[in-house]
């Protein structure tokens, strides 16, 4: 089972998506952005990312800079919260295959891990 955290409205994400459908994945398709991720599946997919908070946030939108987390002191906990409270936070696409994952950024490192 594949699945892709998908937004539409990004370029990055409809690309990943189109080159996983022109390898014969149909994945499961999750728009986080009308569906919020919880906790659990954040701190999941960072493990499966293999990479912390700090890493998978957007520090180029307005949430990010409106909320001052870019400044020093804002810990793991901190980035968590707000990518749950904000979602446009999170970096995307994500596609889960398993127990792995990549980001699609760009989306040619989807091929990591998809079966073809």
């Amino acid at each position: 089972m594949t699945t892709i955290y998908h937004n539409p409205r990004c370029s990055k994400s409809r690309q990943t998506l189109e080159l996983l459908r022109n390898k014969g994945v149909e994945p499961e398709i999750v728009l986080y952005l009308e569906t919020p991720i919880d906790r659990a599946t954040l701190i999941d997919l960072l493990d499966k990312l293999k990479l912390n908070a700090g890493q998978l946030v957007r520090r180029s939108e307005q949430d990010f800079k409106d909320r001052n987390l870019g400044r020093d002191g804002v810990d793991e906990e901190q980035l968590i919260a707000a990518m749950l409270e904000y979602p446009k936070l999170i970096e995307r696409p994500i596609v889960v295959v398993g127990d792995s994952a990549r980001l699609g950024r760009p989306p040619e490192n989807v091929l990591e891990i998809i079966d073809v």
